[in-house]
């Protein structure tokens, strides 16, 4: 059975940029001269949808071979998105475990060199969520991806998203998301899955969006950290957060809380950064409004979140990004999909 070396890709993976659709990487940037230059120094991978892995700018360059001009590694999304799963209310399991294997191959031909699994989970006490049944194959899923990636080249990041709907507080976030991880590395095991070549992308744990009780930057990841020091294996090289739904000022002042040397945080074996989607975008969005006069501009708007990233993904945020209504604005979706 082929295992992927860690030392190939995965600790090479430091830090994502999430393309969530297409629309974002094309316009803005759809020739060689308007490419973003220089993004490359704080972002080392970018996730990209089938469509746009095999995409062309207007100069006929192929786009993952400017993203590797970058010094960026390109990756590819594999699910298929969730589907109902039976028994259970209105919970999901993540569809697109057939055919993977011919798919990663073809990925990796066309200069893939990571994947990503999506599974969504929810809480809710009053149903029981998430159920065993979720939580167990949500977990499977997940396994097997990894598994089928690894055989096939690809370093899969393991993503097990559990949705900030809900009015339930930070300890509960805590429990459940311990819940969670914990069904996820027993799989993962049992499926012989390289722990050192895969990246883990969770949630931060945070209270519900309907709580009243909002936690502070400090409590978000002191909650945070605990739990994955109680659930991740220290083999895992690095740990990169999706935002679920915050602001890009609160992802990535909370990113930096993680990584600020402080007495009483838990230990934290793995590197702890980012692989935002939202939260590295609505500013360029807005920025750009689809106009090409404002290309410039929307450029300029991601290398300041960007870097800003990249400060917190070593504790040296100061604040710098925080000025602007879109930095500020939650992107909160309810029962969030894509």
């Amino acid at each position: 059975m082929v295992r992927i070396s860690c030392n190939e890709c995965a600790c090479k993976l430091p830090l994502f940029f999430f393309l969530v659709s297409p629309t974002v990487f094309s316009p803005p940037f759809a020739t060689d001269q308007n490419f973003c230059a220089g993004w490359g120094q704080y972002c080392s991978g970018v996730i990209l949808f089938e469509e746009t892995l095999y995409q062309k700018s207007k100069d006929g360059k192929a786009f993952v071979d400017m993203i590797k001009a970058e010094g960026v590694i390109p990756g590819i999304k594999v699910d298929k998105g969730v589907v109902p799963l039976p028994g259970t209310d209105g919970e999901t399991v993540t569809q697109g475990l057939d055919g993977l294997g011919e798919r990663c191959a073809k990925y990796y031909e066309a200069g893939a060199r990571f994947a990503k699994w999506r599974a969504v989970l929810k809480i809710n006490a009053a149903t029981g969520c998430p159920s065993e049944v979720s939580l167990e194959q949500n977990a499977e899923s997940l396994a097997r991806y990894a598994a089928i990636c690894q055989e096939n080249g690809l370093v899969p990041i393991v993503e097990p998203e559990i949705l900030m709907d809900g009015d339930h507080d930070i300890n509960r976030a805590a429990y459940e998301a311990e819940r969670v991880l914990s069904h996820v590395y027993r799989s993962l095991n049992r499926h012989n899955v390289l722990l050192e070549g895969t990246l883990l992308k969770p949630n931060m744990v945070c209270p519900g969006k309907d709580c009243p009780t909002q936690a502070t930057p400090e409590e978000v990841a002191f909650y945070t950290v605990r739990t994955l020091s109680r659930t991740v294996p220290s083999a895992v090289p690095s740990i990169n957060f999706l935002s679920g739904g915050q602001s890009e000022e609160e992802a990535t002042v909370h990113l930096n809380a993680m990584n600020v040397e402080s007495a009483d945080m838990p230990p934290r074996p793995w590197q702890l950064s980012f692989s935002y989607g939202r939260a590295l975008q609505q500013s360029t969005l807005k920025a750009w409004s689809g106009k090409a006069d404002n290309v410039d501009a929307a450029k300029k708007e991601f290398l300041i979140r960007a870097k800003a990233n990249s400060e917190a993904q070593v504790g040296k945020y100061a604040g710098s990004a925080a000025g602007g209504a879109a930095a500020q604005s939650s992107s909160y979706v309810k029962n969030y999909q894509y």
